[in-house]
């Protein structure tokens, strides 16, 4: 279909892998003339998608939710494109703006962001409730008003199907043949890989307990949300048996996980967590590795249901500790679970079929408006 789109963001780096790698990309190869508003240091041409750069304002949130928010409104008048399709929260008045001047607007919910306002360390807890209501209000009466609503998991979409008819659930699934892995299980290193942001309610300190108590190594690619919480897992003991790497890109996380048996993911069980899908654990499978996962009942239906890893309680190191003793024990069976879950990623749990949903939906609402203006 021909039709110029934009996609915006005053929050993600320009090649997110939602945003640019998975969305902007594939709508690219589809046909569409695809925009990217984004946080950058330059405009050009990347895959086949135009970058249009706004200044970074990361340091501070709130010159980003007002110059930064104003510039990336400025530069979508500008690209004049057919549909918007955004990105944070912070931009839902530049979604509303454009919906007043007869705008197709799409409004991308990545999480459960009143609950996940709960757990935000930066907001005073006496405020967070509070908070948390109205923005629920606003995210509510917006909704209702734009053209559609793209939403990462099923639990999210289960709230706004209810306020928007064009709420479809896009799934933040793997790329196929993104993340590659041809060695066996033997030729591993005895090594469990942890790859994302580094809190403790995302469960470090109980991985970094758990793995002291091996004879096993863990590794850990992610920069740490707070100087607090890096101070006191630094301080720990049992931090010999891991290896930081830092923020690593695409690549560097490809090589990281070819080398390791085993892949964790324990968040805590909070309101923003119980619900959601990790990204990661589906790179995990797509690598072929074993899952040791948070026992929550949606992780579990995955995991235990493609026999593709392991559930454990996030809050109980010894049974972490258990579930990491018993794959780098037991190779043969910890081979089966990786082919598993890497067998499940290719016929259920992939990009390809998430970004069908994405172009159908973007047919249905251009159509109807191209329909209504006739």
């Amino acid at each position: 279909m021909s039709a110029k789109i934009c996609h915006m963001t005053s929050v993600h780096r320009y090649d997110d892998p939602r945003i640019f790698r998975k969305e902007c990309k594939s709508l690219s190869d589809m046909g569409y003339e695809v925009h990217l508003i984004a946080p950058g240091d330059f405009d050009q041409k990347i895959n086949g998608v135009f970058l249009h750069k706004i200044k970074i304002n990361s340091g501070n949130r709130l010159k980003r939710m007002t110059v930064t928010v104003r510039e990336v409104y400025k530069e979508a008048l500008e690209i004049n494109a057919d549909l918007y399709h955004f990105h944070d929260p912070e931009l839902i008045t530049v979604g509303l703006m454009l919906r007043l001047k007869g705008k197709i607007v799409i409004y991308d919910v990545h999480e459960d962001v009143p609950r996940q306002i709960l757990s935000k360390h930066w907001i005073p807890k006496s405020l967070r409730l509070i908070i948390s209501f109205f923005f629920e209000k606003i995210e509510n009466f917006s909704a209702k008003r734009f053209s559609a609503i793209v939403t990462a998991t099923h639990f999210i979409n289960r709230r706004f199907e209810k306020l928007n008819a064009n709420s479809v659930n896009v799934n933040n699934y793997p790329i196929l043949n993104e993340l590659t892995n041809s060695h066996s299980i033997e030729e591993k290193e005895n090594t469990v890989a942890y790859i994302g942001m580094i809190t403790k309610i995302r469960g470090i300190k109980h991985m970094v307990e758990a793995i002291g108590r091996t004879n096993y190594r863990l590794v850990v690619g992610g920069k740490f949300q707070s100087v607090k919480e890096e101070e006191e897992i630094l301080s720990m003991n049992e931090i010999k048996s891991v290896d930081l790497l830092g923020f690593l890109s695409r690549e560097q996380v490809a090589y990281t996980l070819s080398k390791t048996r085993a892949g964790i993911i324990v968040s805590h069980p909070t309101l923003n967590y119980i619900d959601a899908l990790p990204t990661k654990m589906f790179e995990y499978m797509a690598c072929g590795l074993p899952v040791i996962s948070s026992d929550f009942p949606i992780l579990k239906e995955i995991v235990e249901g493609n026999e593709c890893g392991i559930c454990v309680n996030p809050l109980d190191t010894e049974e972490i500790r258990e579930a990491i003793n018993f794959i780098m024990n037991n190779l043969d069976e910890s081979e089966i679970m990786g082919k598993n879950g890497k067998k499940a990623i290719e016929n259920k749990y992939n990009w390809l079929i998430e970004s069908e949903k994405l172009d159908q939906l973007y047919k249905k609402i251009l159509f109807d408006k191209r329909e209504s203006l006739k």
